[in-house]
């Protein structure tokens, strides 16, 4: 008994030393910080910016760089890199250093002054970013790759003052470009793209770039790890802040935020504006095959509407000769027929203005809806597929016919207020070299005969 325990208090004594020993190891885990005391900055970030030619170098002099650190991977979405900007507001310039090391923010927290012993190191550019680093090379190519985690803190070296508070550079997706790389960016009114909703905020172990817009439309993508803390979390839905650091990848704009609190999208989502309409008051005015000059023809349409109209969407199709397939077809998008008036296509700008003294409002190619000579036909469908007015019969070739306008014209009458889904030869006034089937066998001259940008 006596025996037993002894042996009882020897594995006591021996559990105890054990928690301890594990205890006093746990201390480790904090790296100890060595402060850069005496060290002095004798370069900027645009003079060594300006030491980079084309390739990738080492540094050889004594110099030594400071700045400020944006970037964490405490949430674990940056990984091997660490951005640091010149200045803790308005910033000039931005870089990152790739490093073979984790949890840099025990030593280098978000707002932390450091210098960077250039010496040794190698500077080079990829993805517009400019980049400090080890070398690696690559069947011959140099490249600046991750700093071995044992000349971390040879070359990084903390100021040791207090975390400064960076202000992020507050801009828009329309001002990217004259933001530096690298430096930490804030933008508001932004939202997830719709097909983004319902998604989590990357893939499991996959690098996942999610699309966040603004209410122009205007995106940019954000770039998240599969290995973050936050992966898992759903995309918010609403629309409002977001801070991260500012890259590119293949000539586009990327954002990486530290973690979740740089997210704040808890306002409303943007309103949809509908940029598609339909009306009846949109119709063709006016066709032009000139009987002496074929470079002067034209189409007009006119707005008969006391509002503006947006032919967002619309398409303007002609059917040449009997096919009973659209042979060509004019995308009418990104233009806009004001209250009352027309718009005006060409299929020969520089001739139209030639012979009419003013330029046409669309200017295309030849074989296009405003090129036709006169024996085919013309539809105007709005953004919905819906056929808002038609000249001719499609299928049906015009010559002879009561719709062939061949060297002359087909003007809308006076009265006609609204597009007609079917031809109906009362409401045009038709002039060409035949007279048929009602038309007026007069040969129209331009400018003389025609009135484009012009109609009651």
């Amino acid at each position: 008994m006596k025996l037993y325990i002894k042996l009882l208090s020897i594995l006591t004594v021996l559990i105890a030393l054990l928690a301890a020993s594990c205890v006093a190891d746990r201390s480790f885990d904090v790296p100890k910080i060595e402060c850069g005391e005496g060290l002095v900055s004798n370069i900027s970030f645009a003079d060594l910016k300006g030491m980079y030619v084309d390739r990738v170098f080492q540094i050889q002099d004594d110099l030594v760089l400071e700045g400020y650190i944006n970037s964490s991977d405490h949430a674990g979405n940056f990984f091997g890199t660490l951005h640091l900007q010149d200045k803790t507001q308005s910033p000039e310039h931005g870089l990152q250093i790739e490093l073979d090391a984790r949890d840099y923010h025990l030593l280098y927290p978000v707002g932390s002054k450091v210098y960077v012993k250039l010496k040794g190191l190698y500077l080079g550019l990829g993805k517009e970013s400019y980049k400090l680093g080890a070398v690696f090379s690559s069947f011959g190519n140099l490249s600046v790759g991750r700093l071995p985690v044992a000349a971390v803190k040879k070359h990084i070296i903390n100021a040791c003052d207090s975390p400064f508070e960076l202000q992020a550079v507050k801009t828009g997706l329309d001002s990217l470009v004259e933001i530096p790389l690298n430096t930490l960016v804030e933008f508001d009114g932004l939202e997830f793209e719709e097909g983004e909703l319902g998604k989590t905020y990357a893939e499991y172990q996959k690098e996942t770039v999610r699309v966040v817009k603004d209410c122009d439309g205007e995106n940019i993508g954000l770039l998240n790890s599969g290995y973050s803390d936050f992966q898992s979390e759903l995309l918010p839905e609403g629309n409002g802040k977001i801070k991260g650091i500012l890259l590119k990848s293949k000539s586009a704009f990327q954002l990486v935020i530290n973690n979740l609190e740089d997210v704040n999208f808890s306002n409303e989502r943007c309103k949809i504006i509908p940029t598609e309409f339909t009306s009846e008051n949109v119709f063709i005015s006016e066709l032009a095959d000139p009987n002496n000059n074929t470079g002067a023809r034209f189409v007009e349409l006119f707005n008969s509407a006391a509002q503006p109209l947006d032919l967002n969407g619309w398409t303007l199709m002609r059917y040449t000769n009997a096919n009973p397939e659209a042979s060509s077809s004019l995308d009418l998008s990104g233009h806009q027929i004001r209250a009352n008036k027309t718009l005006v296509i060409s299929p020969n700008k520089e001739e139209f203005e030639l012979v009419y003294g003013f330029a046409p409002d669309v200017g295309i190619s030849t074989n296009s809806p405003a090129d036709s000579n006169g024996d085919d036909n013309l539809v105007l469908v709005d953004p919905f597929g819906k056929i808002i007015d038609v000249f001719g019969v499609p299928g049906e070739d015009g010559s002879g016919t009561n719709h062939e306008f061949e060297d002359g014209r087909a003007e809308r009458v006076i009265g006609v207020s609204r597009g007609n889904p079917i031809f109906t030869f009362e409401e045009w006034l038709i002039y060409n070299d035949t007279g048929g089937n009602g038309t007026i066998n007069l040969p129209q001259n331009a400018p003389e005969d025609f009135s484009p940008g012009w109609h009651e």
